[in-house]
């Protein structure tokens, strides 16, 4: 199918929906008119776009016939509205194009975030610690919630681990592509010669599996109880709230003790649970795909080191997409969107070019024309 027919056709289908969520029968019907907005919503850029695209069109077509106008004003107009138009319009095609990509099934899910410090002893504990934070400022920003499951501090002030579920709009759309090991180089507080040493870090991202995907029979885990403790052993609850679940058939074991209840630290650790069971799965059929169709090269290989973090040169260096940015202080503060949008763009870009390659020996598919 032509871009432009399918484009058309997502025009027509997105104006059917808006229809569909003005008639009393589907306002009437909650989970009906539930379903109708989420169809609306998961079309509404694309038709955004695509009408701003054909504005585009027509407009530089207009200036286009005034081009060879005897007026010299009216050339020059048209001159300026060509120069302006047109990489408007090009740009416009490459979004869509990308907005047309097949969709990943897991873009609109919640995440679970692990965090773990690797090799620099203390100084790794404490980067994964600020880490964590600047991930937590970064959530705040989009409104989305963190809840805690289970968290090791380090005798340093770091942490160890920490696992969190994050809860809101489209988590893993914008976390995916931070999967891998962070690397810090700098001065730890602790050096007496000011020498940079370079400490490493685990950042693990898992889609949220709901209850429909991973199914756990209540045979195959057991359940332990204990009382939450705090740095150093230190008792923090004298009550057996704390949970530990464990999966007989995978060895998986998941504590959760952030909770005073054991109820809802049962509930969070199920939940920790059952994502890691969907990514064995998840990784079992990326297997059975094979390198040479994987077009997110890199962004599941958590022994790979996908970025690193320069205090001294306030530098970040995204090693995947060849990005360096010097404004590590804003980075570490939340203000993840220019890597998150760099990340994205470069994975897009990854497809388009497998999408193209994989075309060459089928239909070719034209670019929309306004005209």
């Amino acid at each position: 199918m032509e871009l432009k027919q399918q484009l058309e056709d997502i025009e027509r289908r997105f104006e059917a929906l808006t229809a569909q969520m003005a008639d009393p029968a589907v306002i009437g019907d909650p989970d009906l008119y539930r379903k109708t907005a989420k169809a609306q919503r998961e079309i509404e850029e694309i038709v955004t776009v695509y009408r701003e695209y054909k504005k585009a069109a027509e407009d530089l077509g207009q200036a286009r016939g005034m081009a060879d106008e005897k007026d010299p004003e009216l050339r020059e107009m048209a001159a300026e509205e060509i120069a302006r138009l047109s990489p408007l319009e090009a740009e416009l095609i490459e979004r869509l194009k990308v907005l047309l990509l097949p969709k990943d099934p897991n873009d609109e899910k919640n995440v679970l975030l692990e965090i773990r410090a690797g090799a620099g002893g203390d100084e790794a504990s404490l980067f994964a610690a600020e880490v964590f934070r600047m991930y937590s400022r970064y959530a705040d920003g989009l409104r989305w919630k963190v809840e805690v499951t289970s968290s090791s501090e380090s005798g340093a002030g770091g942490v160890k681990e920490v696992i969190a579920l994050i809860n809101g709009d489209r988590v893993f759309s914008k976390l995916k592509y931070e999967s891998g090991v962070h690397r810090v180089q700098r001065v730890p507080v602790t050096e007496q010669q000011g020498r940079i040493h370079t400490s490493t870090i685990t950042v693990a991202v898992l889609p949220e599996a709901d209850d429909v995907e991973v199914k756990i029979d209540p045979k195959d885990i057991r359940i332990d109880t204990f009382c939450s403790s705090g740095p150093g052993g230190q008792s923090v609850n004298t009550t057996y709230s704390a949970v530990r679940i464990t999966h007989m058939p995978t060895g998986l074991v998941v504590s959760c003790q952030d909770e005073k209840s054991q109820i809802k630290n049962r509930a969070k650790a199920e939940r920790v649970l059952r994502s890691r069971l969907y990514e064995l799965e998840m990784e079992k059929q990326m297997q059975a795909i094979g390198a040479d169709r994987r077009s997110q090269v890199g962004t599941g290989d958590r022994s790979e080191k996908i970025r690193t973090y320069n205090f001294k040169e306030n530098r970040v260096t995204d090693h995947r997409i060849g990005l360096t940015l010097h404004q590590l202080d804003r980075i570490m503060e939340g203000e993840l969107e220019d890597l998150m949008t760099a990340c994205n763009n470069h994975f897009n870009a990854l497809k388009l070019k497998e999408q193209a390659e994989a075309a060459q020996n089928g239909p070719a598919g034209g670019a929309p024309s306004g005209n």
